[in-house]
């Protein structure tokens, strides 16, 4: 069957639509850093992140036109404000394309996997390509510039060892055993995660125009910083050193580029793919002080999505994806 035969699925058509509505945000905000970068290796790289993702944009929306679905609108110009003062420095910069290049990459990744038709796999193929060939360079940038923050160290064991009892578990009682590295993966990952989502959410409290804005901002903002502690303190227990802040990377503007339509759902979109990460370290956690650390989180964040989504509703600022027919209300209207 040739590929124009088929269709595309419910979950391809879903993929695209999240793809282009999260790649507009990433976007504007790449446009904005752009404007105020003067490091020029810095600024090459997001001259490319923003010539890469337009040309995906144009084939994302065609694949949704020729299935007969309306382009979503995403995040415009008109929610950019060029002009506005600087807000990050240059490494902050830099460490945010890495984070969002990061992002990208899992979603490309997810998107490919639930694709079939061979043009949409190919196309994410390139996507993918892109997004690795990005994740390089900004790695090799940050090193460059002595700001990468690798994980902790292990001094290697002599030979292979085997779990003995139900105290490998013991997380509060009795000789609580040290992180295993499998742990320690999604410890730092959700540090390093929850550190951009705490300076972004800072950088727009400042900068917000509406009071309930930046009410939320500010609940988000003390919800990472509690989160960040409380991993934190886990790693301390092992005297493992903690990844570093950005805060201080953060300039005192007031002078807001961005709406606040694009900064409410950047940082709910953070907080929804965080949950994943979340899921991930509950999965590998073997200690029950890890497990309990994680369910806690997740049942925050929730609860932080929650105040979005309704800031979101309320201003009519979510755009609704394409749903499943409704059945009852179509045998209604015959």
């Amino acid at each position: 069957m040739d590929k124009e035969d088929l269709r595309l699925t419910s979950a391809e058509i879903g993929t695209l639509w999240g793809e282009y509505v999260n790649g507009t945000v990433v976007d504007i905000v790449n446009k904005y850093m752009l404007s105020i970068i003067e490091d020029e290796q810095i600024k090459t790289l997001f001259e490319d992140a923003i010539e890469t993702f337009g040309s995906q944009k144009k084939q994302i929306s065609t694949f949704i036109e020729n299935e007969g679905f309306p382009v979503p609108i995403g995040f415009t110009e008109a929610d950019l404000n060029k002009e506005a003062k600087r807000l990050f420095s240059d490494i902050f910069c830099l460490h945010y394309l890495h984070i969002m290049t990061l992002h990208g990459l899992i979603g490309h990744t997810t998107s490919f996997s639930t694709s079939v038709r061979k043009d949409l796999r190919d196309f994410y193929d390139l996507c993918i390509d892109s997004g690795k060939k990005m994740y390089h360079q900004t790695i090799e940038l940050l090193l460059e510039k002595g700001h990468f923050q690798r994980d902790p160290y292990f001094y290697p064991e002599i030979n292979p060892d085997f779990i003995s009892g139900q105290q490998f578990l013991d997380g509060y009682f009795g000789d609580q055993r040290p992180l295993a590295a499998t742990e320690i993966i999604s410890i730092s990952f959700n540090i390093k995660k929850k550190i951009m989502e705490k300076s972004l959410s800072i950088g727009f409290s400042q900068v917000a125009q509406s009071k309930e804005v930046r009410k939320f901002l500010k609940l988000a903002q003390k919800t990472s910083d509690k989160q960040i502690q409380s991993f934190g303190e886990i790693l301390h227990q092992d005297n493992l050193p903690v990844p570093m802040s950005w805060e201080s990377e953060i300039t005192t503007s007031q002078d807001s580029p961005f709406s606040d339509k694009l900064m409410v759902y950047h940082i709910g979109f953070l907080l929804q793919t965080a949950q994943a990460f979340h899921g991930a370290g509950l999965a590998t956690a073997m200690r029950t002080d890890l497990v309990l650390n994680y369910e806690q989180t997740i049942l925050k964040s929730l609860m932080v999505t929650k105040e979005w989504f309704n800031i979101m509703t309320k201003n009519k600022w979510l755009e609704q994806p394409p749903l499943a027919p409704n059945r009852k209300e179509i045998a209604k209207d015959k």
